[in-house]
Formats: structure tokens, C-alpha cells, sequence
């Protein structure tokens, strides 16, 4: 991840609906919107939800309420063979395949694929056992704070450095875990309590709102990561579909944030290359407002400020008011 380029994350999750055709479009979708990144994530469903675990209410209204959470879960795995396959698939199409373990063996699974970058999820933040596994890997670390408050986000970094992870190895995302997040619950404003709250700490933005006017604010906030959710179509059954974007809102959100990096610049305030052409049309200077004859001394009746700027600037007026005119002038001549 850079840090003047914002590390743009086009997440999969489980919209490939447990298939590994789908789940290669969406990389090819992911690598030609010109993300940096596309993630998945890997869990066996047995292992991370209880048989009798309800379904979140916006998973309820997606998948109806027939199956319980573990089933809808169950229908979404993929294999150790299909992650191989992903990730040979991804470094084909040159975009870094990051996931998203909800369990300690898919910790070990995506430890044994070699990748660099892990995510950890809003649901474990609170998940010691987890976070002292993953800490103890030492890789760079990307959290979601969905549902978490400060102290459980303090909490969760102390055990991930305590377990081996250096603090400039770990991206806080500031999130809202409801699909679709309503505006008025976004609270981007958390961007900068965060990053106030944990100097030396990287803060990004996990966006589940509808649109891609979020995610592209975030960055004028100064988020560095941003992880937004795509499908292929959001009629699709599944929980996530109907909160994602499409390839076409994607490519504009990719481009949105890409233009914003350029705009919010280095902070400097001077000239721009692009503007310093415009400076002496758009200033003004002194010039004669009548005929003024040498000697005659400059006064608020014969000299006024008119464009272009190529003359004396008039921000010192009150140096020339009073002095005597070295030469003849005619109106609008510059002084």
C-alpha cells in the first residue's frame, strides 16, 4: 500500500454465490476497473456460525427466511483448491487477491497461499483468540470497526501488537455494518477521531452505503485504504448483492477516487503551472483614468486599477498617490 495512492479494494465477498466461474469474473471485473485489490472470504461455515444463529435482518430480506444463517453461509464456501486457483487467476490479471479468514483454519489457509495483506473483519474485533493468531503472523493488517467503539478498537490493536504486529502495520477502517448503511449513519466524521485516537495509524473507509458519493468523500477526508462491495448483478440471490455495486458504478468510483488523489494535491498553497498564465489577465494595475501630463501628481481622480496585471500592482496605491507623474499618460495607460 502507498501512501500518497489510495489502496482501492473492489470486494467480492461471497457475491460469487459459491462459484468459482463467477468468482473469476468478478476478478476480471475487479482488474479492469483498475482496483488494486479484489477480496474474498474464506471460512468454513461450520466452524463460525452456531446451528441455531439468526440471520441479520437485511440477510433475511435478500435470502428470505427458510434457512438459517448456517445454511445461507454454507452455500457460500470455496475450497483450498478454488482459493488456489483464485489466487493463480489473480496474478494472472495482475490485481492482488486479498481475503477476508472468519476462522482460525482459513487464518492457516490464506498463511499457507502466502498473502501479504490481512483482513479482519468488524465481527472479530472483539475475538481475542483471532486477533492473537493473526497478530503472530506479522503481516501488514487491514481492520474493519463495524459496531466498535474506541475502547474496543484500542483493545483490538493492543492484543495484535502485544501478539507481534508493529502499529504501522495495521489499517483501521472506519465502517457501519448495515447493508445498505443509511446516510444519515455513515458518521464519516469518525475518519478523524480514529486517526486522532491512534497516532501513527493508518485509517481507511469500509463503505456499505448505496452509491459511490461515500467512499469518494472518505478520501477527501484523507482515508488511504478504501473496500467497497460489487456484484455482477444485484438481482442476484444472496445477502450482499442488493448493497453492491455494479462493474459500471465501480469503474466510476475507481476513477472518482483517482481524480480526487490528484486534486487534493500537497497542501501548498502557491500558483499552479496551470494557473500562473491566468495571472496577469485576471490581476490589475495602476492606470490613467484621464490624460496626465508630466508633473501633474497621481490622485484618486486621475489613476484607478484596471486589467491586465502586468504593471505596478495595486496593492500599492497608497506608495504612488501623491507622486509626481514622471511622463505624459492617456486614459488607460498603464502607470
Amino acid at each position: 500500500m502507498s501512501n500518497n495512492k489510495t489502496f482501492i479494494i473492489a470486494e467480492a465477498g461471497v457475491n460469487h454465490n459459491g462459484s468459482l466461474d463467477m468468482a473469476l469474473q468478478l476478478i476480471d471485473v475487479a482488474a479492469a476497473v483498475g482496483a488494486d485489490a479484489v477480496k474474498f472470504q474464506t471460512f468454513k461455515a461450520e466452524k463460525v456460525i452456531a446451528v441455531h444463529a439468526p440471520k441479520a435482518d437485511y440477510q433475511q430480506e435478500t435470502t428470505g427466511s427458510k434457512e438459517s444463517q448456517l445454511e445461507m453461509v454454507k452455500k457460500l464456501e470455496l475450497s483450498e483448491t478454488e482459493h488456489v486457483r483464485l489466487q493463480h487467476y489473480c496474478r494472472h490479471k495482475d490485481i492482488q487477491l486479498l481475503s477476508t479468514p472468519f476462522d482460525l483454519d482459513s487464518i492457516d489457509l490464506l498463511s499457507r497461499l502466502g498473502l501479504e495483506i490481512f483482513k479482519i473483519p468488524s465481527g472479530e474485533i472483539t475475538n481475542l483468540l483471532y486477533l492473537r493468531k493473526l497478530g503472530a503472523l506479522r503481516k501488514r493488517l487491514i481492520m474493519s470497526t463495524g459496531m466498535a467503539n474506541l475502547g474496543e478498537i484500542e483493545a483490538a490493536l493492543d492484543v495484535l501488537g502485544e501478539s507481534g504486529t508493529p502499529m504501522g502495520s495495521i489499517t483501521v477502517l472506519h465502517c457501519n455494518t448495515e447493508y445498505p448503511t443509511p446516510f444519515e449513519d455513515v458518521n464519516l466524521s469518525a475518519i478523524v477521531t480514529i486517526r486522532s485516537a491512534f497516532p501513527g495509524i493508518s485509517v481507511g473507509y469500509s463503505d456499505h452505503t448505496i452509491g459511490i458519493e461515500v467512499p469518494i468523500a472518505a478520501v477527501a477526508m484523507g482515508a488511504t485504504v478504501i473496500e467497497k462491495h460489487f456484484t455482477m448483478d444485484r438481482n442476484l440471490t444472496g445477502p450482499d448483492h442488493q448493497a453492491s455495486l455494479m462493474p459500471d458504478e465501480l469503474k466510476a468510483m475507481v476513477g472518482a477516487i483517482r481524480n480526487i488523489e490528484k486534486a487534493l494535491g500537497d497542501g501548498v498553497k502557491r500558483p499552479t503551472p496551470s494557473e500562473v498564465k491566468n495571472k496577469a489577465i485576471a490581476r490589475k494595475s495602476l492606470v490613467a483614468t484621464q490624460a496626465i501630463k508630466k508633473g501633474e501628481l497621481f490622485s484618486s481622480d486621475n489613476i484607478t486599477a484596471k486589467r491586465p496585471g502586468v504593471g505596478i500592482s495595486p496593492m500599492r496605491w497608497d506608495e504612488v498617490l501623491g507622486q509626481a507623474s514622471q511622463k505624459d499618460y492617456e486614459k488607460d495607460d498603464l502607470i
